[in-house]
């Protein structure tokens, strides 16, 4: 029979990568979760050095306490502890939705400043049927109740759940049987907040057999699902989209013969490598914006143009969405070009816009719509246009993608 702690060492591992990074980062609140976390690691994972993170978003009181509380468990298990504090907070829009995003962003950042390629994140069972419900309530399609994934990369840092198999209360037993203390959250109680209405619901839906673990498998089921989609969906870009100095040429007929939720992720997909892989666009969003694609007719969505040109549709960048504070050469501009060139202590990176289209005569030669060459990047000395690679100007500079974005066809893999 499996003991108790094997059973978790098992869950543990089952989710865990085969070959652990030499240095793993373990992101720790202090509640019971992530401490649970931390000192499975320690038992489980003698070859790997560990550095834990406490994220403080200083929206309560006692949050630096508690962070302190953290370093302090660090240290008697001779462990490096770094608290990451967020002041970004202005008091307007969803709160736990940019506090979540700003843990990612500080973890990650963190992270990378250490040298650590992977983090340790203290997601349960509960947390992943939290997520399945609270997505059921927005209708979300196989992607969404697919859940949490166990593993992925985010700003260059692999992200790492390797408690979804564990019930909170099963990491709650592991604590008491070991004296081990952790901090109770006030607002792990606070019917304000969705999750905790999720949390609440989910209790009451034991009689019929729906629970954390059943939620959870349902999340696994559909997340083979979603592997076999964005498996079809790479080879099916492979097909009818090409990319183009960073703009994405679709055929259009073929597009059109192809099934509505390969149509749906191959739009998602594009614009979230033209525009960055945020949060992928409103659902109503997508279903206008793959309507207008159809029917050849041009509209915007999530950061990008999509721009009927013959028998093919374009997807671009989207001039109004770019910022208006120029950079230098050589720095990242719109999240994914580097121009590099002659010295010139003038030059500025701007996009083209319909200022500098009007300096290129022959621009229509390219068979380019008009909007993806406005977007794209052109050097300026004050209102001299210098360059404009992607537009056939090149005048000595070159325009090239940074190397975090990923080739268009292989990035389907992700989304």
């Amino acid at each position: 029979m499996t003991t108790f702690p094997d059973k978790l060492k098992d869950a543990l591992r089952r989710r865990l990568p085969a070959q652990l990074p030499a240095r793993l980062g373990v992101a720790v609140s202090g509640g019971g979760d992530s401490v649970a976390l931390l000192h499975l690691l320690a038992e489980n994972a003698q070859s790997v050095s560990l550095y834990v993170a406490t994220v403080d978003h200083g929206l309560r009181p006692e949050s630096r306490t508690e962070a302190d509380r953290v370093a302090e468990m660090a240290r008697d298990m001779g462990l490096a502890h770094e608290a990451l504090r967020w002041t970004g907070w202005d008091g307007s829009g969803n709160l736990q939705d940019q506090a979540r995003q700003a843990r990612y962003r500080l973890l990650t950042d963190w992270a990378r400043r250490n040298d650590v390629p992977a983090i340790a994140l203290g997601h349960t069972a509960d947390d992943q049927a939290e997520t399945v419900l609270l997505r059921l309530g927005r209708a979300s399609g196989v992607t969404g109740l697919s859940g949490m994934p166990a593993a992925r990369e985010l700003n260059g840092v692999q992200l790492l759940r390797p408690l979804l198999d564990v019930t909170r209360q099963e990491l709650r037993d592991y604590l008491n049987a070991h004296g081990l203390d952790w901090i109770e959250d006030p607002s792990n109680h606070d019917l304000r907040f969705d999750r905790i209405k999720a949390r609440e619901a989910l209790a009451g839906l034991e009689e019929i057999g729906i629970t954390a673990r059943s939620l959870s498998r349902v999340a696994d089921n559909l997340a083979q699902a979603r592997e076999a989609l964005d498996v079809f969906t790479q080879e099916t870009a492979r097909q009818v989209l090409r990319a183009e100095t960073g703009d994405i040429c679709v055929d259009r007929a073929g597009f059109v013969a192809l099934p509505s939720e390969i149509q749906r992720r191959l739009l998602v997909g594009s614009i979230q490598w033209i525009a960055g892989a945020g949060y992928p666009p409103r659902q109503m969003a997508v279903e206008q914006a793959l309507s207008a694609l159809r029917q050849a007719e041009t509209t915007t969505i999530g950061g990008c143009m999509v721009v009927a040109k013959d028998e093919n549709t374009w997807i671009c960048r989207e001039l109004g969405a770019i910022s208006v504070q120029p950079s230098k050469p050589g720095d990242l501009w719109d999240s994914r070009w580097i121009l590099t060139g002659p010295q010139r202590s003038d030059a500025q990176v701007r996009p083209l816009a319909e200022a500098g289209l009007r300096q290129l005569p022959d621009w229509r030669a390219l068979g380019k719509p008009r909007a993806a060459l406005v977007a794209s990047p052109a050097i300026w000395a004050e209102d001299t246009l210098l360059s404009a690679p992607l537009a056939g100007f090149s005048n000595g500079w070159r325009a090239e993608l940074a190397s975090e974005v990923p080739e268009l066809h292989s990035s389907f893999l992700s989304h």
